[in-house]
């Protein structure tokens, strides 16, 4: 890890310069990216805005008449910026655990260390309505599962008003992050959050399961970025081939989904180990802004009929 001391301080007297500056620090000290934004440019400007007060969506084209890059920033304000940059590199936390703000199609979410950072792309099939289609007037009973701090359970309840919205999460910690964003966002009404052990306390049945669980390989496990290590490892980590939640839920998900429902599944890079897993399982392929690769979909009819052929050991 790099020593704060050996990075160019963050410095400058308008926005642009302490993004600019910013970014050029985090870059130096090979900071790790993928919390909400890709490259140093986007964060630096994250933490500069956040720090300062100002829009998230501030226009920052020094062209622009509306622009604030040009804005005169105060010493006194210039010193907590680069403070802010300090703690970024030397803790290696996520930004979203130091301005405990993170972002989902437009929706702002709490966030803290007690749960995962949320960047699911379901979050985008919520809200492009790529999901809608398997869906049927009987819709009633969605169930968010391993919601960690309640963001998805939140955006199915924003996309559809006239369903019920289970988040269930094995972690009493992420559940009490979930129930800040429940009541920010008013919704004490329609989500009701649950402790559970996968589906242990979900009977069901359920007409929509919607599920990031954990399924990061023990060998990719083993070489994550310091800001990935950061975050509950429970959320993360999936055993040896990163499916030991999948088989577990595809064992006991059949018998808790009503016959027109279907799982959408978040699988992230483990195309392949999903497939040795599960060779014979008839999934659809979703697309997101990151290919379709990622998130998968399953009826209730296809993982009924693979799961009534299949021996469990």
């Amino acid at each position: 890890m790099s020593s704060t001391s050996n990075l160019p301080a963050v410095s400058g007297d308008t926005v642009s310069a302490l993004i600019a500056s910013g970014a050029a620090a985090l870059t130096a000290a090979g900071v790790a990216f993928g919390h909400g934004t890709a490259t140093a440019e986007d964060e630096a400007a994250w933490l500069v805005l956040w720090r300062l007060g100002l829009p998230l969506d501030s226009e920052l084209d020094p062209g622009t008449s509306e622009s604030i890059a040009n804005q005169a920033v105060a010493h006194d304000q210039q010193a907590l910026v680069a403070t802010l940059f300090e703690e970024r590199i030397r803790s290696r936390k996520p930004a979203a655990y130091l301005t405990h703000e993170a972002w989902l199609q437009g929706v702002a979410f709490y966030v803290d260390e007690r749960a995962i950072v949320p960047r699911s792309f379901i979050a985008e099939l919520l809200a492009d309505g790529s999901i809608d289609g398997w869906l049927s007037d009987q819709t009633c009973e969605v169930l968010d599962l391993c919601t960690g701090n309640g963001s998805l359970a939140v955006l199915a309840a924003m996309a559809w008003p006239e369903v019920c919205v289970t988040g269930a999460d094995i972690s009493p910690d992420a559940l009490a992050v979930a129930h800040i964003n429940v009541e920010r966002h008013a919704l004490k009404e329609r989500v009701r959050l649950v402790e559970s052990d996968g589906m242990q306390a979900l009977p069901g049945p359920w007409d929509l399961v919607l599920c990031n669980p954990p399924y990061v390989n023990a060998q990719s496990m083993s070489g994550l970025p310091a800001e990935y290590r950061a975050e509950p490892e429970l959320a993360l980590a999936g055993g040896t081939d990163g499916m030991d939640f999948v088989r577990a839920l595809l064992k006991d998900l059949p018998a808790r989904m009503s016959p027109q429902a279907v799982l959408v599944l978040e699988i992230g890079n483990e195309k392949a180990f999903f497939e040795a897993a599960f060779p014979d399982l008839p999934v659809f392929w979703l697309d997101t802004s990151s290919g379709d690769e990622q998130v998968l979909l399953i009826t209730a009819q296809a993982l009924q009929a693979w799961a009534e052929g299949r021996r469990w050991i």
